[in-house]
């Protein structure tokens, strides 16, 4: 079978696109969070950016070393394109990294399955389980900056400066860090283990 006729052939084409542009889009909420002083969040931000431009290389190197090099492959699929306060976009992030999860990377992993590409497949599932993290991350994002509470807790934690280390446990990070000046958006975030 040529793989190049193929709909996982298509499906690779297609991840490795909507990868290239989820890392974009994240790239793009982290600058909104740098600009509002919220630097750890836009680091966070940055680094879930890094995993979807290694998803979209997997993805890559997946299509060449089945299909080889190519000039062109037309991909036709719908990508979103929507912005909002920092808020919306996480939300926005949270939806999108759903339907991945949810929807176009088990349908992608059943494709190849069906069409024989199992190594294919168990690449589909393993990146839909790093996506369905990615949505629980955003969705607590999202509840914290709406809220009020990216640098609040119900309960002591520890919180820590990003820049000197300095500790110190309560239900509230400092506004500027006792020990060198850093502001509050430098904290490190606390992310959810749960449903994770």
């Amino acid at each position: 079978m040529d793989f190049s006729n193929t709909q996982t052939y298509l499906n690779l084409a297609r991840a490795f696109a909507g990868e290239c542009q989820a890392g974009m889009r994240y790239q793009l909420i982290a600058k909104e969070a740098t600009s509002a002083g919220l630097m750890a969040l836009a680091d966070t931000l940055r680094t879930i950016a890094k995993n979807e431009t290694n998803h979209a290389r997997v993805f890559f190197e997946t299509l060449i070393a089945h299909a080889g090099s190519t000039d062109n492959i037309p991909v036709e699929a719908g990508y979103p394109f929507h912005t909002g306060t920092i808020a919306e976009s996480l939300l926005f992030a949270a939806e999108d990294e759903k339907s991945e999860h949810e929807h176009i990377y088990p349908g992608f992993a059943r494709t190849a399955r069906e069409e024989g590409f199992e190594d294919i497949a168990r690449s589909f599932g393993e990146v839909a389980k790093v996506e369905k993290n990615h949505e629980v991350i955003f969705r607590y994002l999202h509840e914290a900056v709406k809220g009020g509470t990216l640098y609040a807790s119900e309960h002591p934690v520890i919180w820590i400066c990003g820049e000197c280390g300095y500790m110190h446990t309560s239900k509230e990070a400092w506004k500027v860090c006792p020990l060198c000046g850093a502001k509050q958006g430098e904290v490190l975030l606390h992310l959810p283990y749960e449903g994770i």
